[in-house]
């Protein structure tokens, strides 16, 4: 009997390991001793431009011709046309400007202009200085402004998830990242996702339990442009059970075969011991 109770131990015990619980899954959980807290550790910046990033600019001004100049002979009435379909294909190169290996855009009129290293506020400021200073001024009001977007802006999800996805915006948060994805499967790992990430020329990997409900307050809450997110499966993700009545069948299945199995073997044994009986 003490093995028979035995093996029906190991196999419940198993079931319990093999359930994905609630715990384990679920999202915005209070930090505990085994959900770390990320309070104040949010600092969102811009983004930096880098190598090989697209810009799609414009140049905007009441004198269409000035539009047209700076445009590719695109007035006003179309520019934003131009931008909407330039936003939603990421692979589109009209009216866009690649930052070369230098850091530089090569810009009508203006030639190179070094862009590496800023943001788009500040590449719209130095091409609206740059270009007022080509054109007449009429009194004290600038004659043109300048739009700048960064375009071909994706993340990828690798592990359990894969995917190439495009931001649809400037911030785009992890949880929204992940429903473009579709979520997470029940047997991801939620807290320990990698995220590969390019910073000043070079490559980072960042860890992050995105079950705390201090996730909001990291580093971690936002995706940035080329963002590689990785998810890898829980151990044992094969045998896993993510239902308490998947569990509860399970367990009634393997304990069932269990004891069958414990009964041939009882019996094969007690005819062994009759037969040796018998010969004595």
């Amino acid at each position: 009997m003490k093995i028979k109770h035995l093996i029906l131990l190991a196999l419940l015990v198993f079931s319990a390991a093999s359930c994905v619980t609630s715990k384990k899954v679920n999202y915005m959980q209070e930090p505990d001793k085994h959900i770390p807290s990320y309070t104040d550790t949010l600092l969102y910046t811009d983004y930096i431009l880098q190598t090989d990033d697209r810009l799609f600019i414009q140049v905007y001004s009441i004198d269409e011709k000035i539009s047209a100049l700076f445009n590719g002979g695109a007035t006003f009435t179309n520019i934003r046309q131009l931008a909407r379909q330039n936003s939603a294909n990421s692979n589109s190169d009209l009216y866009t400007y690649l930052v070369d290996k230098e850091g530089n855009i090569n810009f009508p009129t203006l030639g190179h202009v070094y862009v590496k290293g800023m943001n788009t506020r500040e590449v719209k400021h130095v091409l609206e200085e740059r270009l007022s200073g080509m054109i007449v001024q009429q009194g004290n009001m600038p004659n043109l402004s300048v739009e700048v977007q960064v375009v071909g802006r994706t993340f990828s999800l690798v592990g359990m998830k894969s995917g190439r996805y495009t931001l649809p915006k400037e911030k785009v948060t992890i949880f929204e990242a992940l429903a473009m994805a579709g979520d997470i499967p029940d047997f991801g790992y939620r807290h320990e996702i990698k995220i590969v990430r390019e910073v000043n020329d070079s490559t980072v990997i960042k860890t992050f339990d995105v079950r705390s409900a201090d996730i909001i307050n990291s580093e971690f809450y936002y995706v940035e442009p080329n963002d590689v997110i990785y998810v890898r499966k829980m151990p044992g993700y094969s045998f896993g059970i993510n239902s308490a009545a998947t569990a509860i069948s399970v367990t009634a299945g393997t304990i069932s075969f269990g004891v069958f199995v414990y009964s041939l073997v009882m019996r094969i044994k007690g005819a062994v011991d009759k037969a040796k009986a018998n010969n004595e």
